[in-house]
């Protein structure tokens, strides 16, 4: 049975004989007016990293009315607005190299098979990489962290002091 610190809108870490990899998710609890009725709609909303990809999920539930869904989906993009309530809530991560000579070919490979880009857009992704470091949300800095740890590359993700 895998060991897990768990707290709801922060991060899970799980790890244990049969658990290949640290599990991380971020989540956020967004309170919006319900379209159908009016009420108040809590939306529970998050990104995780589950066998190697990146995963984003919401729910909702209406308090006045029987209006509830789920949605989840994988891939490199998340939309937009759970992206910029997770940054919102929990601030962004920067993710740096610790030696700024690691080899380019690795780094860019690594972002090209994360982010499934183009080659020029992974360039600039490596060169601020190289330089002031790449920010986005934990979970996507983690991501791309754990790809280029797994090929030797020494990297560290900062978090936003809480």
């Amino acid at each position: 049975m895998p060991s897990q610190k768990v707290n709801r809108y922060g991060t899970i870490r799980a790890a244990g004989p049969m658990t290949r990899s640290t599990v991380i998710t971020q989540g956020v609890k967004i309170t919006t007016v319900c379209e159908a009725c009016g009420g108040i709609l809590i939306r529970d909303a998050g990104q995780f990293i589950d066998r190697g990809r990146l995963w984003w999920g919401t729910e909702g539930t209406c308090q006045t009315c029987p209006v509830a869904w789920c949605e989840e989906d994988s891939g490199g993009v998340t939309p937009e607005a759970i992206r910029q309530a997770l940054l919102t809530e929990h601030g962004p991560a920067r993710l740096r190299l610790m030696e700024p000579e690691a080899s380019r070919v690795t780094v860019l490979r690594v972002l090209r098979e994360v982010h499934e880009q183009p080659l020029a857009q992974a360039r600039a992704m490596a060169e601020e990489l190289r330089t002031t470091g790449l920010v986005g949300t934990l979970v996507e800095m983690e991501l791309i962290a754990t790809q280029l740890r797994h090929r030797s590359v020494a990297v560290t993700v900062e978090s936003a002091p809480s």
